[in-house]
């Protein structure tokens, strides 16, 4: 009786698995529809440093119908530390992202450009958080980025594990305006601070959450000023055009200011009205030195 109604049991089982076969989870039809409306845009350009490749698929629903390798934005101005598997609208956000907010603050806060994004991840068939059975993450369809630091001209290294809440005024300031920024470019930004998941990094991503929400933790906090660029810094900062003199010039002719006592406008405290001659005194010093 009882292999009787085990064997039931097997059987029914093996009909359901068949009858479930033509009804498994699809991929959302919005994803791929927002794949080819951005080509067809061409809001991404190929380039030698955004390559479109092969269409990933599975396992599951995981994938890209055009994804794209990213080795740098900004026409190669700002390069990734390793290659990242994105889809076009997260390729056209970060263009976008990188031009209006992740520059700026670099030059208002350092005075120099960043070159390098430090990725932490692009796609990747996984669970939220990395988490065994949770929620598919938008990394599972080349819908998200890790970003785990920032690399300057200078060679200074900002990551967010060490400065988002130790690091310098001015740096920590940066990451705030980096985070603030990105609440305005992408549906959702957890950044340190937003769960224990995310203490390192800050994950972007282009999910949708439904009647345009956005989802951006932490709340986004005032920061400090950019430091005053006085004139000396800005001098300092500013890269010579070409033709201009610079204090490491070849030319062989020495600066205006060798001859006119350091104002390279004219001789200081030039009177505007020739000086009357002076008479002669005997007494005068002075006037005997100018009179030999």
């Amino acid at each position: 009786m009882l292999r009787r109604a085990t064997l039931l049991l097997l059987l029914v089982a093996a009909t359901l698995g068949g009858c479930s076969g033509p009804f498994r989870p699809q991929r959302p039809a919005w994803r791929t529809h927002a794949e080819n409306a951005c080509i067809a845009q061409r809001r991404v350009q190929p380039t030698e440093f955004i390559a479109l490749a092969n269409e990933l698929e599975g396992p599951g629903i995981c994938g890209l119908t055009k994804p794209f390798k990213v080795t740098a934005l900004q026409g190669g101005a700002v390069s990734f530390n390793s290659t990242a598997t994105l889809d076009c609208p997260m390729v056209a956000e970060l263009e976008s992202w990188v031009a209006d907010t992740v520059q700026p603050a670099a030059q208002a806060r350092f005075g120099q450009r960043v070159v390098r994004i430090d990725s932490m991840g692009s796609y990747a068939c996984r669970g939220m958080n990395n988490q065994s059975g949770a929620q598919l993450s938008e990394h599972s369809f080349g819908n998200a980025l890790d970003i785990g630091g920032f690399v300057l001209e200078d060679g200074r290294k900002i990551t967010l594990v060490s400065d988002w809440w130790r690091g310098e005024e001015q740096t920590r300031a940066f990451l705030m305006d980096v985070h603030r920024g990105s609440c305005a470019h992408f549906s959702t930004v957890l950044s340190p601070g937003s769960n224990a998941f995310h203490y390192n990094h800050i994950h972007v991503d282009l999910a949708q959450h439904g009647r345009s929400r956005t989802i951006c933790k932490p709340a986004p906090e005032e920061t400090l000023p950019p430091p005053d660029q006085s004139p000396l810094v800005a001098m300092r900062n500013a890269r010579p055009m070409a033709g201009e003199e610079t204090d490491n010039d070849t030319t062989g002719r020495p600066p205006a200011a060798a001859f006119d006592g350091g104002d390279s406008l004219g001789p200081i405290n030039a009177p505007d009205t020739p000086l009357p001659p002076r008479r002669y005194d005997p007494d005068d010093l002075t006037s005997t030195i100018r009179r030999r």
